[in-house]
């Protein structure tokens, strides 16, 4: 697993990695049990927004969609797009063994010093907002009494999950992943992208994504880097 040390501002880094996501069995009987219920039902929505980031453009030749449709696939895309760290943590849980990919403008002790921070950092929050979101879905037991499904709780629960993976992979990344770095030059010409205005320096974060052979690199940087 290879994991990204991208700088995003002048001090700040965010990781990031294009992991794939391994493949669920289609013929296995759906699990039972609430929460392996939800978790299930969490990772095929996650697959669905994938699905529709990579291929849910439509192009000239396909027949104009409703717009119902367009406009959930504009969502499902924007979630697959905007859930880049978590999938990495996520991605984290079953990991012994992982890469770390930094600026070689960094020596390998500071960019090691960044990742245990980072890691730290997302699990303090994770966890917070874990606790924070498991006393809204108690309070949105209140909402059983009306009619219609409980959308108020589905919410809340599937927020659960997510922060619920995202805190075991970032104890995992901390304390049982062995990683290995490695210094990389074209995540060092991306810290000088940082102030260049968005329009202006697309043409360069797309080559170093291009170099980096990472799909969605440009989009994250993008979205992601300040001044």
């Amino acid at each position: 697993m290879d994991v990204f040390l991208v700088p995003v501002a002048s001090d700040r880094y965010e990781l990031y990695c294009e992991e794939p996501d391994e493949p669920q069995p289609q013929d296995v009987a759906p699990p039972t049990g609430i929460v392996r219920r939800l978790v299930h039902r969490f990772r095929e929505l996650l697959a669905e927004a994938e699905r529709e980031r990579r291929h849910g453009a439509s192009t000239r030749g396909d027949a104009p969609q409703r717009f119902t449709a367009r406009v959930r696939a504009r969502i499902m895309r924007y979630a697959a797009e905007s859930i880049a760290e978590q999938r990495l943590l996520w991605q984290l849980r079953g990991r012994t063994d992982a890469a770390l990919l930094y600026p070689d403008d960094l020596t390998d002790a500071h960019a090691r010093e960044i990742l245990r921070r980072q890691l730290n950092r997302d699990f303090e929050r994770h966890r917070f907002w874990l606790a924070i979101d498991s006393v809204g879905l108690i309070a949105s037991g209140a909402l059983m009494l009306l009619p219609g499904p409980n959308i108020v709780a589905y919410y809340f629960a599937f927020r659960i999950v997510g922060h619920f993976l995202s805190v075991r992979g970032a104890r995992q990344g901390i304390v049982a992943v062995k990683w290995t770095t490695e210094a990389s030059t074209p995540l060092s010409a991306l810290r000088g992208m940082v102030g260049v205005p968005p329009d202006v320096r697309a043409d360069r974060v797309h080559e170093v994504a291009t170099t980096l052979r990472l799909e969605h690199l440009a989009a994250f940087f993008q979205r992601t880097a300040i001044p």
